[in-house]
């Protein structure tokens, strides 16, 4: 079932969008080679509990962290550990969750750590750039294959590839509700978007393979041929005449 959200709803998923916005806000700030990724999850964990919210991810279907932290070729989900290093010129994505009043808000940032070759930080900016080519034209009304259609063409005419085993989703008082939002697809098809509907758009976009395969953690996401991986994502609200954008 699909839930429209009436203006005080979304005025509640406007204060998580934010915090979820401040937390990854904070992690880009202190991200270094030489950190764990355990640290970025101290450092999420005491952040959103301080603000008084919840780390939506923690114990999620029993996700052990507050945050997915993903390096290089990990896709998503990727799980925080203090034996994981940070090195100068990987690319690191950390997708973060806050449940705060009873409402979720749910985004994903991909950060350069240090000297990083040309291909991955092509591969973070036309990452980004895909979500925004997926909203510059919804609206109430707008078809939600045209999501998929936009990110696939812009993604694809940059030489990479969309992960198809993995897709965005409505969000609300849960973090994942109806409907599910790929990252391909074809222009004009699928439900009509309608005001007041929230959704988390969030491209994956890969060097190589669109492929990708799951570790025995039974979280980790990598891709099939060990090429660079980036994540971008947020909380968005359909309106009359766009999107308001919750997470930024």
């Amino acid at each position: 079932m699909i839930y429209v959200k009436s203006q005080s709803d979304i005025e509640r998923m406007r204060e998580s969008g934010r915090l979820t916005r401040d937390t990854l806000d904070l992690i880009g700030s202190k991200i270094r080679p030489g950190m764990t990724t355990k640290e970025i999850d101290r450092i999420a964990y005491e952040f959103i509990t301080s603000c008084g919210a919840t780390p939506s991810f923690l114990g999620y279907n029993g996700y052990p962290a507050s945050v997915c932290v993903s390096i290089d070729d990990t896709v998503v989900h990727g799980i925080p550990s203090e034996d994981i290093i940070i090195r100068e010129g990987q690319i690191v994505s950390v997708d973060c969750g806050v449940l705060y009043n009873g409402w979720q808000g749910d985004a994903a940032r991909t950060f350069c750590v240090g000297n990083v070759s040309e291909e991955k930080r092509k591969l973070v900016k036309v990452t980004e750039e895909c979500f925004f080519k997926a909203i510059e034209n919804l609206r109430d009304g707008s078809p939600l294959g045209d999501i998929g259609y936009y990110v696939q063409t812009h993604a694809e005419s940059n030489g990479f590839s969309v992960v198809r085993a993995l897709v965005g989703h409505g969000i609300g008082r849960d973090m994942h509700e109806d409907p599910s939002v790929p990252n391909y697809g074809r222009k004009g098809t699928g439900i009509r978007l309608k005001k007041g509907m929230a959704i988390a758009i969030e491209p994956m976009i890969n060097a190589g393979d669109y492929r990708v395969k799951f570790m025995s953690d039974g979280w980790t996401c990598k891709t099939i041929d060990q090429k660079p991986s980036a994540h971008y994502e947020n909380t968005v609200v359909i309106t009359d005449n766009g999107v308001e954008i919750l997470t930024l």
